[in-house]
Formats: structure tokens, C-alpha cells, sequence
């Protein structure tokens, strides 16, 4: 049995069961799903511009997703944060999330930049795993943004993390996650070295694939 914090994932399963059946909860995982539909909306929107504007769509796919509640509890533990409500939305801020996958890296940040100019939109903090790519060879961006969402009984600030990807990389990812579950890996570091092999040889892919697709412009 896998232990934190002397606490065994049996165990952490029970607290979170516990956890999520009070009505704060799910009234609070409700409010996660607004904002979620809210920057999804957001990003539609940017999408058919694009596709009148420049005859083109900017991203390929938009996948959402909610944190699963024994994440939550179990990241929150690790972390030594008390369990309530409250305490979650203040310092979990990977609840409610967006992965959009792009074509082309340019499209990624102008997606991500049109994004964070809305005058209802707040950016928190940006990772750029692109220019500076995790030592795995993981590379994405970064965004996580305050949304209002606006209910019956006034507006609420909620939190939504935003990764935005080329089609490589959401691709290396997927693959890299799926291994990572493999269990009694043999020489794990030879792998994680071809792994990183491979997501540099994804980026190279990526720039050049950016530069044909410029030419093609410029030459039309």
C-alpha cells in the first residue's frame, strides 16, 4: 500500500469520500465547471475569428477536465493543507483545467495572449515549457487565469489552469504519461533519456513544420 504522510491511499480515499459529500463541495465543483465553460466559450469564440479572419482554425482540439477528489485531498495532505472548502480554493489552482492542442506554436500564443487581454480576465501566473522545457523533455504552456462566473446570488472569482500544446506535444506527453503507469521498468534512465530524445526530435519537427507553413504564406 502506498503511504503520505503516514497516511495510506486507502486511507486517503476514505477522507476525500468524506470530503466531497458535503453541499460546499459540490456546489463549489459546480462553480469550477462554469468557469471551465466560461474560458472554453472564450476560446470557441477565437476560433471562428480565426477561421473568417485568416482561413484558418488556431487549434486542432479542446479537452476539459475537473480534478478528481482524491487528488485533490491527497495533493492537499501532502502539502499539509487543513481540509476544508475554502482552504482548496485558495491553494489547489490545478482544479479546473483546459488543455487546447494547436497546429503550430505561433497559433498557441496568440491564442494565449487574445486570451489574457480580455478585460474579464485575470492572468495569475504563465510557465512557458516551451522556451524552457521541464528536464523530461516536457514542453507546454502554462496559463492559469481568474474568471468571473455570475450567479444568481452575485459574481465569483474562480481559477482555471489553461495548457495550450502543438500536436507533438500533447502527442509526446500522452505516450510519456501511458509509460510512466509500466510497472518494474528496467533501467529507468535509459528510458528517460530516449524519452527526452524523442520530444527533441518532436520540437524539431515542430519548427520546421512553423517554417513550411510561412513559407507557404509568404509565397501566396
Amino acid at each position: 500500500m502506498e503511504e503520505l504522510n503516514n497516511i495510506s491511499l486507502e486511507e486517503i480515499k476514505n477522507i476525500a469520500k468524506n470530503f466531497t459529500r458535503t453541499n460546499e463541495f459540490a456546489h463549489c465543483m459546480a462553480m469550477y465547471r462554469c468557469a471551465i465553460m466560461e474560458i472554453e466559450t472564450k476560446l470557441k469564440v477565437l476560433n471562428e475569428e480565426f477561421s473568417l479572419q485568416y482561413d484558418r482554425n488556431p487549434f486542432e482540439s479542446i479537452e476539459t477536465r475537473l480534478k478528481n477528489p482524491v487528488s485533490i485531498v491527497e495533493k492537499m495532505i501532502k502539502r499539509n493543507i487543513p481540509l476544508t472548502v475554502e482552504n482548496m480554493e485558495r491553494d489547489i489552482t490545478d482544479i479546473a483545467g483546459i488543455r487546447v492542442v494547436c497546429s503550430f506554436k505561433e497559433d498557441l500564443y496568440r491564442l494565449a495572449e487574445l486570451i489574457v487581454e480580455q478585460d474579464d480576465v485575470l492572468l495569475l501566473s504563465r510557465k512557458d515549457y516551451i522556451v524552457n522545457p521541464k528536464d523530461n523533455g516536457y514542453r507546454s504552456l502554462h496559463i492559469l487565469l481568474d474568471i468571473p462566473i455570475f450567479l444568481a446570488e452575485g459574481k465569483k472569482h474562480m481559477k482555471v489552469e489553461v495548457q495550450f500544446r502543438t500536436i507533438a506535444m500533447d502527442f509526446w506527453a500522452s505516450v510519456d504519461h501511458k509509460l510512466k503507469y509500466k510497472k518494474e521498468i528496467k533501467c529507468p534512465d535509459d528510458y528517460a533519456l530516449r524519452l527526452k530524445k524523442c520530444a527533441d526530435i518532436l520540437a524539431g519537427l515542430d519548427n520546421e513544420m512553423e517554417a513550411i507553413r510561412k513559407q507557404i504564406d509568404r509565397e501566396n
